[in-house]
């Protein structure tokens, strides 16, 4: 594919948008991974269908694949040090010591303190340059109550007040 925007040009522009943060996780053969995303979308309630973007490169694009299973955490304020450690910012050989994680039905790691997770089982993918496009399943979801969203705008986290 010819490449016909210059790649700075579209990270900036990107910067505009805000968005939650959320932690894709998954498990397989015991191995667990996860990594910061800002971008999935639901695209269908009934059935419950979401889609998620990797780069093939990650490791959790490998076990996803492997298990074609995963969580997704919705972060909460108080979890952007979370974000920057999925995210490869901080160093950790294991990103998941002394974190509180959870299950629901598949068995993937879920965040514990985060606003909602989403436990998804994967349905179908499509093949995307250097990414792949994993569409799941939803099979079980479950919210806290109480908390405030992680926002990511322009490089930086924020906070939501309400108006």
């Amino acid at each position: 594919m010819e490449q016909t925007l210059d790649p700075e040009k579209l990270r900036a522009a990107m910067r505009a948008w805000s968005a939650g943060v959320s932690v894709v996780t998954s498990v397989h053969e015991s191995q667990q991974s996860g990594a910061t995303v800002n971008s999935f979308t639901t695209i269908s309630l009934e059935p419950s269908l979401l889609t998620v973007t990797l780069q093939k490169t990650s490791r959790t694009h490998d076990l996803i694949s492997k298990s074609r299973i995963f969580g997704l955490t919705m972060l909460s304020a108080e979890q952007a040090h979370l974000a920057d450690l999925f995210a490869g910012k901080t160093a950790a050989e294991d990103r998941f010591a002394g974190l509180q994680t959870e299950t629901l039905v598949t068995g993937a790691p879920l965040i514990v303190g985060g606003l909602a997770w989403l436990d998804c089982r994967v349905v179908e993918t499509f093949d995307a340059v250097s990414s792949t496009l994993f569409i799941a399943e939803t099979l079980a979801a479950q919210t806290m109550n109480g908390r405030m969203p992680l926002v990511y705008h322009n490089r930086e986290y924020w906070s939501l007040c309400k108006t």
